[in-house]
């Protein structure tokens, strides 16, 4: 296990004890915050020499599981903000200067989506958004927006050329009371606002080349971690942090199960429907787990071998990823919908990692739609659409 999960787990009551505070403030308690920096897990998919540890993906994965497992907002962040030191790493040196020169535990926010219009002019862009969910945005130093190119008169062209574009704190509004949700409102997912704001060329980068691991061949040859897809990258952050709150959910279901008995005088730990739905949840949790963590390392292996991922091989790994989290969504449901009327209390666990948890699962990367019928229309090679992008 790295140090840094072992940071979390043995700070687990802390971050327990903070998790409602968060929530109730829209934002991080200072000490969540603390416990997430101190443990360098923002930094395992940082470069070396940018201050970071450079991990296998895998540990990094747990990192994010691990912190969501005991406080669901902080390990959604930890998934989110943790993967972008990844993509600065694959940006060009002199913006990873500015973003680490100082202080290699500074955070970058997003969100990813090409809501920004941005018009080409000398040295750079002008660009402009204003655009909700940047994760974790209230401790983030810099962000990374995703935009649009148009022409001179606002046109977007066919293809869209999508760019991600790289601001410090200075340069973006962060929109106050944005964030008014059901659950994981301790994220402070806020919109960002930006009006016709320069950004020079060295802080923007192609979103097909990233994606298609162009950036990775040119400013890390022979860097495995850096030759992996940063679509099943991200995705894989995101069903991370999905997993440890499912992980939390059962965790807290099982201390409930193990006292419970109704006003009819079942016993919940000796009750069969009790314990077959619980047993289905945990197995398909592992199973989850071990599935995105052997594909992950595969992929990986085969970075370090020299060796292209292919669309055929990203496709399949986002139609399994999706389905396994899926599988735990749907098994939890299972498992929570026979904890009776104490499942629905808001001073009670149950009901709160149930919320953070359904949340989670509505990120588009956690979403079967898009991720089977891209794999599907690849696969058979039908001419409809494939999405590559997540």
């Amino acid at each position: 296990m790295h140090e840094a999960v072992e940071h979390i787990h043995k700070n687990a009551d802390l971050l327990r004890q903070q998790a409602q505070a968060s929530d109730e403030a829209g934002r991080l308690t200072e000490d969540t915050v603390r416990v997430l920096k101190e443990s360098g897990g923002i930094r395992l998919l940082q470069a070396k020499d940018s201050g970071g540890y450079e991990e296998h993906p895998n540990h990094f994965f747990e990192w994010v599981r691990a912190v969501a497992q005991y406080s669901p907002s902080a390990g959604w962040i930890a998934g989110v903000v943790g993967v972008h030191p990844w993509e600065v790493a694959l940006m060009d040196r002199r913006l990873q200067e500015e973003i680490y020169g100082e202080d290699p535990d500074t955070w970058t926010a997003s969100p990813y989506a090409p809501v920004g219009r941005a018009k080409k002019v000398d040295g750079g862009f002008v660009f402009s958004t204003d655009v909700p969910y940047s994760t974790g945005t209230d401790f983030c130093e810099w962000v990374i927006l995703g935009g649009i190119v148009t022409d001179d008169e606002g046109n977007v062209g066919a293809p869209p050329d999508i760019r991600h574009f790289v601001l410090p704190r200075a340069d973006y509004e962060i929109v106050e009371d944005s964030w008014n949700v059901m659950g994981l409102s301790g994220t402070g997912s806020k919109n960002v606002r930006i009006k016709d704001q320069f950004i020079p060329d060295y802080r923007v980068v192609e979103a097909p080349k990233m994606i298609e691991g162009v950036y990775a061949d040119e400013r890390r040859p022979g860097q495995a971690l850096y030759r992996m897809s940063f679509g099943t990258t991200f995705a894989t952050a995101i069903a991370s942090g999905t997993l440890g709150i499912a992980r939390g959910a059962l965790d807290v279901y099982r201390e409930y199960m193990s006292k419970r008995v109704s006003a009819a005088g079942v016993v919940a730990k000796v009750d069969p429907f009790q314990q077959a739905a619980l047993a289905e949840a945990e197995a398909d949790w592992k199973s989850a787990v071990v599935l995105l963590d052997h594909g992950s390392d595969e992929m990986y292996r085969q970075a370090e071998r020299g060796e292209p991922i292919t669309t055929a091989q990203r496709l399949e790994f986002r139609r399994d990823q999706v389905r396994a989290v899926q599988r735990v969504l749907e098994s939890v449901d299972k498992v929570y919908s026979l904890a009776g009327s104490a499942a629905v209390w808001t001073d009670k666990p149950l009901e709160r990692y149930w919320r953070d948890l359904r949340t989670g699962g509505s990120h588009i990367c956690n979403i079967y739609d898009t991720a089977y019928t891209s794999w599907a229309n690849y696969e058979f090679n039908t001419g409809g659409p494939v999405n590559t992008m997540h």
